[in-house]
């Protein structure tokens, strides 16, 4: 076979999964060129097919089957070098790993987490569902990659999204009961990642496999608890092996009889374009009484805490902070609405903190818990000055703004936007307003004396 030289183990493993013809066929995908895939996102686009007929040429896209808003692109088409990457239009994600979030099904005005969320992909998913609506927790453990989920979701203009840095029990304990559906990508052995990361070969063995569906097993007793009855968990990996898949969701179900198995899909390398993934869809029964009473439990002290409670930075500095957001919205953003929620305070930084349907879910909720992103950042406030938030002109559409500034996505005002630089403003323009691409919004820019000074962010620019 190829130069990757896979673990005489994982081998036997995989031919007792497969048999002897199967595995021949398995071992030979290893030889292919790898899929790649990215995914429109539907809080941009109206429709994914008209996204991907404009950019069909540019990409060579073709349709993932398992995903509406997916399509294969051709690995030397680089999208993530183009202008409408950086304008949240898609999301590059393995193809494979896109069954999951569709076997999720997020309906709008739906509570969900998404526990082990970065790098984002299924978070960015799931917010699509969810079309603006609802509340959508993102967690994410390890603190640079919770960093790296944060910018994923700013840049996909995702307004009802909190990103937390929780571990598990953390997350357990303040929330029973609470989430419609709850999306668990679960950290495993990564045997799906072979062909591209010749470090997960490295780190694979019998024990590796042992390790991590125990933790598989102690994370799913967590995302138990927090299910509401009737709510439905999806349970995926990255890898192949039984003992992290089925025998991990098998003995789950032992241990929690009010749940069933609806369904299992494998995608495997060498029967799909796409490196393979396990998905498992659990429901619980809605006669699950003990996590609806514990539910009521935490909704109560939730209460209590919200009413004599501490919010991040103190309630009437943020109130302060809005009425200085709503006069620049009045001005720069005369047709934007908030969604429900409440305004939070992280240092200077204002905050749109997002509300759940029901009513259950404010400040009170993060105090304790670490949060890199408390929804939908609004700006801060510099020099008595309100300062507009990239992830605000991300999140808004173009006719919400007092003036847009658009050109066409290979324009060259578009590269020099990207790399930081001035542009010319048009007649009569003054404030801030959006520069877009092909009517994108990319970012900020604040017209004065005929010029446009440029506010995309430092780290976002691009040096060419």
């Amino acid at each position: 076979m190829s130069n990757v030289q896979l673990p005489e183990s994982y081998i036997r493993q995989i031919t007792a999964l497969l048999g002897a013809e199967q595995t021949e066929k398995f071992l030979r995908s290893y030889e292919e060129p790898r899929a790649y895939g990215l995914r429109f996102n539907p809080l941009k686009t109206g429709s994914a097919k008209e996204s991907a007929g404009t950019l069909k040429e540019a990409f060579s896209l073709s349709p993932i089957p398992w995903c509406e808003t997916g399509y294969y692109y051709e690995h030397d088409a680089k999208p993530g070098k183009h202008p409408l990457y950086a304008a949240g239009l898609y999301y590059i994600q393995e193809p494979s790993a896109m069954s999951a979030a569709e076997r999720l099904d997020a309906q709008p005005g739906e509570t969900i987490l998404d526990f082990a969320a970065a790098p984002g992909g299924k978070t960015t998913h799931i917010a699509g569902q969810l079309r603006g609506e609802g509340l959508l927790i993102a967690n994410e453990i390890h603190p640079a990659r919770a960093k790296i989920l944060s910018e994923n979701v700013e840049r996909a203009g995702i307004s009802n999204a909190v990103v937390t840095n929780g571990a598990p029990h953390e997350l357990s304990s303040r929330f029973p009961g609470f989430f419609d559906r709850i999306m668990l990508d679960a950290p495993c052995s990564g045997e799906g990642m072979f062909r591209k990361d010749a470090d997960a070969i490295a780190e694979w063995s019998p024990q590796h496999v042992d390790y991590c569906a125990q933790r598989q097993a102690d994370i799913l007793e967590h995302a138990a608890i927090m299910l509401k009855p009737g709510g439905t968990l999806v349970y995926s990996t990255c890898t192949f092996n039984r003992e992290e898949n089925e025998e991990t969701i098998e003995q789950f179900i032992a241990k929690h009889p009010s749940f069933r198995l609806e369904a299992t899909e494998r995608l495997w390398p060498h029967l799909v374009q796409g490196e393979g993934h396990f998905v498992a869809v659990l429901r619980q029964s809605e006669s699950a009484e003990m996590s609806a009473q514990g539910s009521e439990r935490a909704v109560g002290k939730a209460s209590k805490k919200r009413d004599r409670g501490k919010k991040p930075g103190g309630a009437s500095t943020a109130a302060q902070q809005l009425t200085a957001f709503n006069e620049f919205a009045n001005k720069s953003l005369p047709r934007f609405v908030l969604g429900a929620g409440e305004p939070v305070l992280f240092g200077d930084a204002l905050y749109w903190l997002p509300h759940d349907g029901e009513q259950r879910f404010g400040a009170a909720q993060l105090d304790g818990l670490k949060v890199a992103r408390a929804g939908l950042h609004l700006g801060d406030l510099r020099k008595n000055r309100f300062e507009p938030a990239h992830a605000l002109a991300m999140a808004v559409r173009p006719e919400q703004a007092d003036w847009v500034q658009n050109y066409s996505a290979d324009a060259p005002e578009i590269a020099a936007y990207l790399r930081g630089e001035t542009l010319a403003a048009a007649d009569a323009q003054s404030g801030w307003g959006l520069v877009t691409a092909d009517g994108y919004p990319l970012g900020w820019a604040k017209a004065s004396g005929g010029q446009l000074k440029n506010h995309l962010p430092k780290g976002l620019r691009r040096h060419l």
